[in-house]
């Protein structure tokens, strides 16, 4: 599948020398990790289900590793980034046929507009960008490996895997099983179908239903599940043991859990990833901002309605990544001010004043990708620069700096 055009990333290495390494917070152990690559950095990161793209819940999620990515980049490691569109799928299926559209060209429209989301949010483009309608051959070949090892059965014709065939199923998420039962229904799952042995086990293979698209596979004709489209894709781009699986914090169970077990469970226990990093929610008008309540925001709204993207991406980095917080417009009004702020202030700079802003923001961001505390380090030595004559001599280091670790161009 087709990404964006990715924008070009200016190198503080050469002036600077490389950035920190940089720690997240890893899920499944609750505290603040150090992420060390060996070699290439390795980060998959789940991406849409393209019928409501692309809504500031998604950008701010994007936004989130976009930094990750570009903190990796600036400590001197190669980055290999994955990312899935899920354009087959049950809710893609039921917008279609609400709204009468060809489900193909529904998906491809919203597809479109999240690229063009990405490209102007300036989020550096997947390595590879992966369909699951084109991985559908990945996922019949992991589906029949896990039922070579017997892993799997079947209820009325639908392949399903027995998640504890995986003795790591529950150490993401750290919920009981009956916590998971309770959620399942909710995200996609069923907990209590006729003919299942646990009611934790997940679809691998759905067969052909009348009226529904179906490809003919040596699992018969059908269509693969949701969680066995991400740990297919991953394992084929990125190999088992990579370094971070990412997301939004609503995919932490099911959809993270069952992904890991079903990698883990046909590797023979090698680790689906070292780190689980995960994005908070972002609520509109009093909710989670979700497709099903209708209380969206959308970039491509802001964007049509004349609001500078570079002051969107800002007003995202003004919340912490792992934050649930609610969207209000004064986060555009007060963006747009510090987008102004900055740019004047840039004008004025002095190189020994963008080394010092240089180690400030490198320093907050590589500690859990603290964006909030790396935009008030610019935000101090702006209102400084505003009070001061300075020559501008490092007005060009300082652009290179918030772009590069920040995806801001002034």
């Amino acid at each position: 599948m087709r990404a964006w055009q990715s924008p070009p990333v200016p190198s503080l290495v050469e002036t600077y020398g490389p950035g920190p390494a940089v720690s997240v917070h890893d899920t499944a152990t609750g505290q603040v990790e150090r992420t060390s690559p060996d070699g290439c950095a390795r980060m998959y990161v789940c991406g849409i289900t393209p019928y409501d793209a692309t809504h500031m819940g998604h950008a701010a999620t994007y936004v989130a590793f976009d930094l990750l990515n570009r903190a990796w980049r600036d400590a001197g490691h190669e980055v290999r980034y994955v990312q899935n569109v899920t354009d087959v799928d049950d809710p893609l299926l039921e917008r279609a046929a609400a709204t009468g559209a060809d489900w193909r060209e529904l998906a491809e429209e919203q597809t479109e507009l999240f690229r063009a989301d990405m490209e102007a949010l300036r989020s550096l483009t997947p390595d590879a960008y992966v369909g699951a309608v084109e991985s559908i051959p990945l996922a019949v070949e992991l589906a029949s490996r896990l039922r070579d090892r017997g892993f799997t059965y079947e209820v009325d014709g639908d392949l399903y895997f027995s998640v504890h065939s995986d003795p790591r199923f529950g150490e993401i998420s750290g919920l009981t099983e009956e916590q998971m039962i309770e959620i399942l229904p909710e995200r996609g799952g069923d907990p209590h179908r006729p003919g299942k042995k646990h009611p934790l086990d997940t679809l691998l293979w759905q067969a052909e239903r009348p009226g529904e698209p179906a490809w003919d596979s040596a699992l018969g004709r059908g269509r693969p599940g949701w969680h066995i489209e991400c740990s297919s894709i991953a394992l084929e781009h990125l190999g088992g043991s990579f370094d971070v699986q990412g997301g939004g914090s609503d995919l932490v169970f099911p959809h993270h859990e069952m992904s890991a077990a079903e990698a883990q469970a046909a590797s023979g226990g090698e680790p689906f990833a070292r780190l689980y990093m995960h994005a908070g929610m972002v609520a509109y008008e009093g909710e989670k901002m979700s497709k099903s309540r209708g209380n969206l925001v959308f970039v491509s709204r802001l964007r049509t309605s004349g609001t500078d993207p570079m002051a969107i991406r800002l007003a995202l980095l003004g919340h912490h990544y792992r934050s649930d917080w609610e969207w209000t417009h004064q986060d555009i009004e007060q963006a747009e001010l510090r987008l102004a702020t900055w740019r004047d202030a840039a004008a004025r700079a002095t190189r020994a004043d963008a080394a010092s802003l240089v180690r400030d923001v490198r320093d907050r961001l590589a500690a859990d990708l603290d964006a909030p505390a790396a935009l008030e380090a610019v935000d101090t030595w702006a209102r400084a620069c505003r009070s001061a004559t300075w020559d501008g001599s490092g007005e060009t280091e300082v652009r290179a700096l918030l772009d590069a670790r920040l995806g801001i161009a002034l």
